[in-house]
């Protein structure tokens, strides 16, 4: 993936190693008709509104396409915004979804709550028991989604069997792969569209909001549809200097990965030692441990998120502001940032999930999501965890 994007040429109009940021919300003709043959998508390489294309989202939409290794792809404004928009543009009233249970909490209210004011059905199943993904199959159903790594518990999900199974059943495959760029390539291994927040790991600056589509020409040609496509008119469109920053951003993700990746592991291993409860698919008690070995780019390593057990909510609380006191990272929401941030999930971005749901899953009330960071010396690092959640 870092190959493929290092064999990307963009340059701005003028030379610039950087491509040029289009500063425009709507752009000239020279004919009339140029117009009216753009209005209907007849006509190849103009621009026609910022809501639809504009050059910055472009060369930021074929750099995310070529790391995923699909035909095009779709810059939109946040993750929510490209997972709602893809899923609204593949269902209609009457459809129905296969979703993980385990999944970020705002996808689950969406999944849940909202769909179903558009008749759109889902059922929640076990991303890892395939034998209950088939047997949630129905008639009307239209898309299996999933994330690569499950937010918060990191299951990881067989992307290919997957893809056996909705194969031929005219069922799309969506994958969000927010969790692991670099780390798991879906569309390689079967899925039909990938969708991002790039707010995370992919511009790791905590500075925007993000999100992209990849998938085939003819998916992201039917989303950008004047007429009918789903992100051309909902229009989450994402300005064009964030988009620029982005770009630039992407361009390091996989050294920053890498680093990721090293020092979560050096912790995980290190405070599993220690007698903490923690899951970490790089470790190889982890139940998809042999799973994700077959399906990842080995040189990026197992990610940045890991997850601790402290058993209950004011465990996790107290834990949390000493990892902070200490100077070990930040209280915060989100990941893939260069400091390390950490939340208690079930009280933060899995709240959306009734507590019978959460209990079910397996989601503790004590379990603390965290997003390790950049840090160079990791094992100053991992004195200042001891310190903080050792007794």
């Amino acid at each position: 993936p870092a190959t493929n994007i290092q064999d990307l040429h963009q340059f701005g109009e003028f030379g610039g190693v950087n491509p040029s940021i289009t500063d425009s919300s709507t752009y000239t003709f020279l004919e009339a008709e140029s117009m009216s043959e753009t209005f209907l998508g007849h006509m190849e390489g103009c621009f026609l509104y910022s809501r639809h294309w504009n050059p910055s989202n472009k060369y930021l939409a074929d750099a995310m396409a070529t790391m995923e290794g699909t035909e095009s792809a779709w810059i939109t404004s946040s993750g929510m915004a490209a997972i709602t928009c893809a899923l609204l543009q593949l269902c209609n009233s009457g459809d129905h979804i296969i979703t993980s249970v385990t999944t970020y909490g705002g996808t689950y209210a969406f999944l849940k709550n909202y769909l179903p004011k558009f008749n759109i059905d889902v059922s929640f199943v076990n991303i890892s028991d395939l034998e209950s993904v088939k047997e949630a199959i129905r008639p009307n159903t239209k898309v299996i989604y999933t994330e690569s790594m499950t937010n918060p518990l990191l299951q990881i999900s067989d992307i290919p069997k997957l893809k056996q199974i909705a194969k031929g059943q005219g069922i799309t495959l969506m994958v969000d792969n927010t969790f692991t760029p670099m780390i798991i390539s879906p569309a390689q291994l079967g899925a039909d569209i990938v969708v991002y927040s790039m707010t995370k790991f992919i511009n790791g600056k905590n500075d925007c909001v993000a999100g992209a589509i990849c998938g085939s020409n003819e998916f992201i040609e039917s989303l950008s549809n004047v007429n009918d496509g789903t992100a051309m008119l909902l229009g989450p469109v994402l300005d064009p200097l964030r988009s620029s920053n982005i770009l630039k951003n992407l361009h390091t993700l996989h050294i920053r990965m890498k680093q990721h990746s090293s020092n979560a592991l050096y912790l995980a291993t290190r405070l599993q030692q220690d007698g903490i409860k923690l899951i970490y698919p790089g470790i190889s008690n982890h139940p998809d441990h042999k799973l994700m070995n077959s399906l990842m780019n080995s040189e990026y390593g197992y990610g940045g998120i890991l997850a601790m057990d402290f058993n209950t909510a004011d465990e996790a609380a107290d834990k949390m502001r000493k990892l902070q006191d200490v100077g070990a990272g930040y209280l915060a929401v989100s990941l893939g940032y260069f400091k390390t941030l950490f939340s208690n999930s079930g009280k933060s971005t899995s709240s959306e999930i009734p507590e019978d749901v959460q209990k079910e899953m397996g989601l503790t009330p004590g379990l603390v999501r965290f997003s390790i960071g950049l840090d160079n010396d990791i094992e100053r690092t991992y004195q200042m965890f001891k310190t903080a959640i050792l007794k």
